[in-house]
């Protein structure tokens, strides 16, 4: 399955006194390496957000607009550039029939892109075998959304057909609602398959007890080799 990727990572992190969440720590990575490995197998990935600095190759960056103005706005902002990379690019082909969204505050997304990409493969094989004509992106309908064990969508964790997803953000974007619009509005037209994820695979980190609880440590970027904030029990 082909895919393209988009990395949310620009937050205000306000419950976490502005440290930025890309830059905090678990089992060793930050948070914002472990989701572009958990992307690993995108054909492009952006990151959208404020400058993360050194980003592996072929990786590229962005920023909403305006800055902070939400996720629907930084999803908008990331299918531009990954259009833009495209077009200017070597490469000729189509863009990826689906992409992947996902914010980097989930410590352990990994599990739950593959379940959700195991998936939407599945649910691709079965519509090749049933009617072999359509359309990739048809086949799978519009993609797949994570669910948490006891039931929680999580919208920032899903693969969604991408000239689908790019009619959600035209749509928005003429009507004015792109900016502080939240993920479930943006994406409300979309016929969505539902996925339950193992457990604690999309646990995400918003507050430093959140951060505690999962084993998260704190990192400030370019404040030198010292200890990050110090985590309440």
């Amino acid at each position: 399955m082909e895919f393209d990727a988009i990395i949310l990572a620009g937050g205000r992190s306000s419950r976490l006194g502005g440290v930025p969440k890309s830059g905090l720590i678990y089992d060793g990575a930050t948070l914002l390496e472990r989701s572009l490995r958990a992307a690993g197998a995108a054909g492009r990935t952006v990151v959208v957000g404020p400058d993360p600095g050194d980003l592996p190759e072929g990786v590229l960056t962005c920023r909403e607009d305006p800055p902070f103005a939400g996720p629907a706005a930084a999803i908008a902002a990331g299918l531009t550039a990954l259009a833009a990379n495209q077009a200017g690019g070597d490469q000729a082909a189509a863009p990826a029939p689906f992409t992947l969204v996902l914010a980097c505050d989930m410590p352990c997304s990994a599990e739950a892109v593959r379940a959700l990409a195991a998936a939407l493969g599945e649910s691709l094989a079965a519509s090749v075998a049933v009617a072999p004509e359509r359309a990739p992106e048809r086949e799978g309908g519009d993609g797949v959304m994570a669910v948490s064990a006891d039931g929680r969508k999580q919208p920032l964790a899903g693969f969604y057909g991408t000239a689908a997803l790019q009619r959600c953000v035209a749509d928005a974007a003429g009507r004015g609602s792109l900016e502080n619009a939240s993920v479930f509005a943006l994406l409300a037209r979309l016929d969505v398959r539902e996925v339950r994820v193992p457990p604690g695979s999309t646990d995400d980190v918003d507050t430093w007890d959140d951060a505690s609880a999962l084993g998260v440590s704190g990192r400030i970027p370019d404040h030198g080799p010292g200890p990050g904030p110090e985590l309440r029990s």
